[in-house]
């Protein structure tokens, strides 16, 4: 399993949402290229990034941020947030992203997105965040009537990347993971996912090593100081 520190943007900020609602924001920084260059030091070999703005109105708005990141560090970039287009996928994907995260526009238009998938093979990743076990998009702002497993078993046999996957309701409260409902899409999916929302201490790391999953993304907890880098690789790489 593998960690992944998380970058949200905003204004050009490190900020987080609690619950995915833009009214409840957490400023952590103004610098977000010293943080991502924070984590390398500290042994992070990927980063997750988000683009709220681009989540909420679609397209890029932190480009320059992103560019910097990728040049004044080695990390894996994974970036979600805005990506709709084709053409903003091999946007990301020329500038040196390892991979671009589909939410909204995968929900949107099923078929756009296989082409996609199956055009860009292993650099694609779903972006499922569930809000009752029914996908939100745009931002988390709308709610469909697709449940996760729906999804999950419709893509379960394209050439992802990965499956990142949100129970919302946690999201940036530190109250600890959807273990259940993670480790239930997890052994169903043929596909790897990834685990996001609610971790807020090291505990919560190690019930998420019990479940098949191949990555946990980790926010606010790192930056609220509730445990380092360095002790999160040790719990997720099996090393304590």
């Amino acid at each position: 399993m593998y960690l992944l520190p998380a970058i949200d943007l905003r204004d050009g900020k490190c900020v987080r949402l609690i619950q995915g609602d833009y009214g409840r924001q957490i400023d952590y920084g103004d610098d977000p290229v010293a943080q991502a260059r924070a984590f390398e030091q500290a042994g992070a070999s990927w980063l997750h990034v988000v683009d709220l703005d681009g989540a909420l109105k679609g397209g890029h708005f932190n480009l320059d941020v992103l560019q910097r990141i990728r040049q004044e560090t080695r990390l894996n970039i994974e970036l979600g947030g805005g990506v709709r287009s084709e053409e903003s996928v091999k946007a990301l994907l020329d500038s040196g992203i390892t991979r671009a995260i589909v939410g909204t526009r995968a929900l949107e238009d099923l078929s756009w997105f296989e082409k996609l998938v199956r055009d860009y093979p292993g650099k694609i990743v779903l972006g499922l965040d569930a809000r009752d076990g029914l996908i939100a998009t745009r931002g988390w702002t709308e709610t469909g009537t697709v449940t996760v497993e729906q999804m999950a078993d419709t893509v379960n046999d394209w050439p992802l990347a990965a499956i990142v996957y949100t129970d919302i309701a946690r999201d940036g409260m530190l109250t600890g993971p959807n273990v259940e409902a993670t480790g239930r899409l997890a052994s169903r999916c043929k596909v790897e996912v990834i685990a996001s929302g609610g971790v807020g201490e090291l505990d919560h790391l190690r019930q998420i090593t019990t479940i098949p999953v191949g990555g946990v993304i980790v926010g606010r907890a790192l930056y609220e100081g509730k445990f380092t880098v360095k002790e999160a690789l040790a719990v997720v790489e099996g090393k304590e």
